[in-house]
């Protein structure tokens, strides 16, 4: 699908990757770009609609599905990480935080749109997952549990969208240079890289990007009879 003359919701559109989708969207051609953030003000990206959105907030979801209805592509990257052991019980609710925004956010932003992509020629839903949906770091359980189940989520909702033609896409980079990864000392990859890689599969309706070597080589162990989800990600 051609991102010229597309209408587009980006979430956590305030910063980092998100900040950069918004603007690599307005360059390739689309003709409007709402960048969701739950405080709009803090959208500095000229030439998009700020949009206040909180994606775990059900009424913020509802009304923005009310209210856009000519969105045709979704870009779901608004995540967070947090660090702790899975064998700490006071990492329970870190892991619920994590699932909540991570996982709930995309299903509840999917559903609620789902109408209007269909309204609006089918459309796309790009998932912003990771290659820790296949994988772990130390400390990093819950980050990895939330990408994993988002990452079931975008197969079965691919399989219920299909129908309606609507392109599902998921986005499995390895270390990106934002904030969340301040602290990796492992290869990362840009912002500009990422986004990029992503476009250009959306425009070959590609259900799948590994955008990096890291995500090529996660993904090409899964098959092998030491995958990396039984070794570790180095970070």
């Amino acid at each position: 699908m051609q991102i010229k003359g597309k209408v587009v919701l980006v979430t956590g559109a305030n910063r980092g990757l998100g900040k950069q989708f918004a603007k690599s969207l307005l360059e390739a051609g689309a003709s409007k770009v709402y960048a969701a953030a739950r405080d709009p003000k803090s959208v500095d990206i000229p030439g998009v609609e700020a949009i206040r959105l909180d994606v775990t907030n059900a009424a913020d979801t509802a009304e923005a599905a009310a209210t856009y209805t000519d969105v045709q592509v979704i870009v779901n990257n608004a995540g967070v990480s947090t660090l702790g052991l899975l064998t700490d019980p006071a990492s329970t609710q870190g892991i619920r935080d994590l699932l909540e925004i991570n996982t709930f956010g995309p299903i509840a932003l999917t559903q609620a749109f789902a109408p209007a992509l269909r309204q609006n020629g089918g459309g796309a839903v790009v998932n912003v997952l990771s290659v820790l949906s296949w994988a772990s770091l130390p400390a990093g359980g819950a980050y990895h549990i939330s990408k994993a189940a988002a990452w079931a989520a975008t197969n079965a909702l691919r399989a219920e969208l299909r129908e309606q033609g609507t392109l599902v896409v998921a986005a499995h980079p390895g270390f990106i240079d934002t904030d969340m990864t301040a602290h990796v000392t492992a290869p990362k990859s840009t912002t500009q890289h990422v986004v990029n890689e992503v476009l250009a599969a959306l425009e070959k309706n590609q259900e799948e990007v590994l955008v990096d070597e890291t995500g090529r080589a996660v993904k090409q162990s899964l098959s092998t009879d030491k995958p990396l989800y039984l070794t570790g990600v180095s970070r």
